[in-house]
């Protein structure tokens, strides 16, 4: 190429270059100047980034800060910029109640992202309920609940626990053995599947329960042993699994022998624990990081671009990070962060996630999400081996529970009341 042109093309080359980088220049500073002046929205977003629970928290902690970030990159909502606030619930649930006191008195938060545990998320209910504010939960967990003041982004029982239970059944597991944290979630869900083991022809062969941060397994490990089940059905939370799963091994008890049906196990436990000593056992979800879609891919590419590239997502980080962009949506929808508005504009809103479609019931404020159970492979992620066809619509109170009352630890229900949710009088 002649130098005379030579020197043209480098300078066409140089003239565009600058174009777009005072384009970017201009763009960036008219999104910052749309929320530049405004008042921000304060949301609070409440975890255990301390204690037993911290493992799996501080991850969905992460994924609604991504989604807020995206949002704001965005030019913000309603033109104002999203500020979160960040609280630790330290694994204990009067720290998570007065956290959430202290969201919404001090910090005039327009909603609260967070909890894990039901001790924890039933501790925060009374304090939304008294201050009128919004909980958006994002994990799975034992229903017999509904309150106007909570969206439920996680599963109900007959969206993971149920399912699973039958995909058991189906499969030739017949005898079951129980074991969880000591606390309401698997207290509950226990009682659930010992219904629906009568319901369906299997067998309870064993039930153990073990205080929160448990690490001393031997003894139940025995009893499993003794008891000679086709599964165990986990309901563990925290890090008492790391424990519970290398004892398990140690003992000689492999999938192979004894498959364990976990759901409260995602891809961060996986990899807490190590995957060796899971490669052959089950969880159910609604989510799995090796689910294939464009959408997906972009949510994993974005997670790791700002927290890692080693680092994984699960189940309750996408429910945490969808759930910001409902709450986002109805927002705009209600054009206002005012509480009871945004409420009334949820109720049957959708938000494309990276699971796909998910939507907020209009009866009863939890999600319409599809059921998959995935098997652990060495490389610590979930093959999907059973899905459900088409989303399943959430029913927090399981008809086959057919006593007058129900009772387990902080919760009481009278069934009078079950008949009302269908009736589409959940919430009023």
């Amino acid at each position: 190429m002649p130098a005379k042109k030579n020197l043209k093309y480098v300078i066409s080359i140089g003239v565009i270059i600058l174009v777009v980088i005072i384009l970017f220049v201009v763009l960036r500073k008219h999104s910052s100047v749309k929320t530049a002046g405004k008042k921000p929205i304060y949301v609070g977003v409440l975890h255990s980034l301390t204690g037993t629970m911290a493992m799996s928290e501080i991850p969905v902690k992460n994924a609604t800060l991504l989604a807020i970030d995206q949002i704001n990159a965005k030019g913000g909502l309603l033109g104002r910029k999203i500020v979160p606030v960040i609280e630790d619930g330290a694994s204990d649930p009067s720290t998570f109640a007065q956290k959430a006191k202290d969201l919404i008195l001090k910090h005039h938060v327009s909603a609260i992202f967070g909890c894990w545990t039901s001790a924890s998320r039933k501790a925060v209910l009374p304090v939304v309920q008294e201050y009128d504010n919004l909980l958006f939960y994002p994990v799975q967990y034992e229903g017999l609940e509904d309150s106007k003041n909570i969206i439920y982004l996680g599963s109900t029982p007959n969206q993971q626990i149920m399912p699973a239970v039958s995909w058991l059944l189906k499969k030739g597991y017949k005898k079951f053995y129980l074991i969880g944290s000591n606390y309401v979630f698997p207290r509950v869900a226990n009682m659930i599947i010992k219904e629906q083991l009568k319901a369906e022809g299997g067998t309870l062969v064993g039930e153990q329960y073990t205080p929160l941060g448990s690490t001393d397994f031997s003894t139940i490990i025995t009893k499993i042993k003794a008891a000679k089940p086709d599964v165990i059905f986990n309901t563990l939370n925290g890090s008492s699994n790391v424990a519970f799963f290398k004892q398990l091994m140690s003992a000689g008890i492999t999938p192979k022998d004894i498959p364990v049906m976990s759901v409260s196990i995602a891809e961060v436990e996986v990899k807490g624990i190590g995957p060796k000593y899971l490669v052959g056992d089950y969880a159910a979800w609604n989510y799995f990081m090796s689910m294939k879609s464009k959408r997906n891919a972009a949510f994993i590419k974005n997670y790791q671009a700002k927290f890692g590239k080693n680092a994984v997502v699960d189940n309750p980080m996408e429910a945490g990070y969808f759930g910001v962009y409902l709450w986002a949506a109805a927002v705009k929808k209600a054009d206002s962060t005012n509480i009871n508005k945004v409420r009334q504009a949820i109720r049957g809103i959708s938000f494309k996630a990276p699971q796909g479609l998910v939507k907020v019931d209009p009866i009863n404020n939890q999600t319409w999400q599809k059921v998959l159970i995935g098997k652990v492979e060495p490389n610590g992620q979930f093959k999907i081996v059973w899905k459900s066809s088409k989303s399943v619509r959430p029913k927090p109170f399981p008809s086959l529970i057919s006593d007058e009352k129900v009772t387990a630890p902080g919760v009481i229900v009278k069934r009078k009341n079950w008949k009302r949710c269908y009736e589409g009088n959940c919430l009023k």
